[in-house]
């Protein structure tokens, strides 16, 4: 955490907090300042989020419903308050079968975070496959950039997604 927190915080420190809020005024017929949001990024966020939110919370609830129904029962006839028992016995178990499904889900969020070309919102591909493509001509290079990035973030999301598995996984004796 410190790593996370702490460096850039340090930084931000030492370099005078060079931060400043901008507030949108009414200046005239509009409005002046502040953060502008442009229409393509919230039907991006929205379209990605409700369709990778409804696949997460099937994957959920498919790893809670895979937990024998007597676990939980043993739970409450020791004293065991619902609340705990969910958190203590039943999450434990069901990350087992939520984990597969999640890695890979959250590598279909990143494959389909290119469609964000469809609705004109500048993502990777069309930085690379657009503007980079136009301006050099050398198609199979920026394809290729393109493709690479794509494999590095797959990979990386992955690994960490297979490194938390192992985590996770039933130890055999």
């Amino acid at each position: 955490m410190a790593i996370l927190i702490g460096v850039p915080g340090l930084i931000f420190l030492l370099m005078g907090t060079p931060l400043s809020w901008d507030y949108p005024e009414l200046k005239g017929f509009n409005f002046k300042g502040g953060v502008t949001i442009i229409p393509e990024l919230m039907a991006l966020l929205l379209a990605l989020t409700i369709y990778t939110g409804a696949f997460i919370a099937e994957a959920v609830r498919s790893g809670i419903l895979a937990v024998n129904l007597g676990q939980t029962e043993a739970a409450y006839s020791l004293g065991i308050r619902p609340s705990v028992t969910l958190r203590l016995v039943i999450i434990p178990q069901a990350m087992r079968v939520i984990i597969p499904q999640l890695t890979s889900q959250y590598l279909n969020l990143t494959k389909n975070s290119s469609l964000a070309t469809a609705i004109g919102y500048p993502d990777l591909v069309a930085v690379f496959a657009g503007t980079t493509l136009n301006q050099t001509g050398q198609a199979v290079e920026v394809i290729a950039m393109t493709m690479a990035v794509y494999l590095l973030i797959s990979l990386t999301v992955s690994l960490f997604m297979n490194w938390y598995n192992k985590r996770k996984q039933l130890v055999e004796r």
